[in-house]
């Protein structure tokens, strides 16, 4: 009929969308009907977009190292420039390091912390301005099960996630008032190549364990986002089990625990 537009469908931003959980959260989108930017910090973001537009969606690629400063000003000028309100941001992109702390190398770990701390604060202070201006908005933060525990031989690692738990939690409780709901996800081992890509396959973690599905994972973290929870265990039974005892655990039997399965194999 003349005279009508369609409406336009809602935009979300997913960092780290180019595999793992994060590929997973994009497609999760795209099926939903959103149109999305989606980053990676190499040129497999690219395909991953062509496969995530099969589903109907406009996907806007962004290459960008979010460790670096520039890369997070990149990534929100692209959102900046499509002209639409950021209906939903996911901010999922981190790494581990495994290994004794004495023999990893520290521009890596300052650099580890410059992704999953540094990046996830600057890129949400975008976001929450954005949201807040426009009343309205779901934000989901990619935390981890090591936010709940000491984590020897990711010694880095288990703190740096840590952060991201309790600032999702406190901003959560922040943009309340302002319409815009915040939530944490907190996955166990899943069956990504996370852990290979830490160097931790001569661990427990490495192949042959058993991992959550990135799919179900997902699957959760996009439903307690959408349903406006305040957070989420990602994973089977035996992982939310994990964490409900962890709240009661003593920090130095969790790190011995966490030290025999990430100890690298002699």
């Amino acid at each position: 009929m003349s005279g009508t537009t369609t409406p336009a469908r809602p935009l979300a931003l997913v960092t780290g969308a180019s595999s793992g959980i994060g590929y997973q959260l994009a497609l999760l989108f795209a099926i939903n009907g959103y149109d999305l930017v989606a980053t990676g910090r190499s040129d497999k973001i690219d395909s991953a977009a062509a496969d995530l537009a099969q589903h109907g969606a406009e996907i806007i690629p962004v290459r960008a190292d979010l460790a670096q400063a520039d890369g997070v000003e990149t990534v929100w000028r692209v959102v900046e420039e499509t002209g639409r309100p950021l209906d939903a941001a996911v901010l999922n992109a981190g790494r581990s390091i495994g290994g004794a702390f004495l023999d990893t190398d520290l521009e890596d770990e300052l650099s580890l912390i410059d992704l999953n701390v540094t990046s996830v604060v600057h890129l949400a202070k975008h976001v929450a301005r954005h949201m807040a201006g426009n009343h309205r908005g779901r934000i989901l933060i990619t935390s981890s099960l090591s936010a709940t525990l000491p984590t020897p031989y990711e010694t880095v690692y288990g703190p740096s996630r840590a952060f991201t738990r309790m600032f999702a939690l406190g901003l959560r409780e922040e943009l309340k008032e302002h319409g815009v709901s915040v939530t944490t996800l907190m996955p166990g081992a899943t069956d990504s190549d996370f852990h290979a890509r830490a160097g931790m396959n001569n661990t427990a973690f490495g192949p042959g364990m058993k991992k959550n599905s990135r799919k179900e994972v997902a699957r959760q973290g996009f439903l307690a986002m959408m349903g406006g929870q305040a957070e989420v265990v990602g994973g089977d039974a035996a992982t939310k089990g994990t964490a409900l005892k962890n709240r009661f655990l003593p920090e130095t039997l969790k790190a011995a625990r966490h030290a025999r399965s990430a100890k690298p194999r002699s």
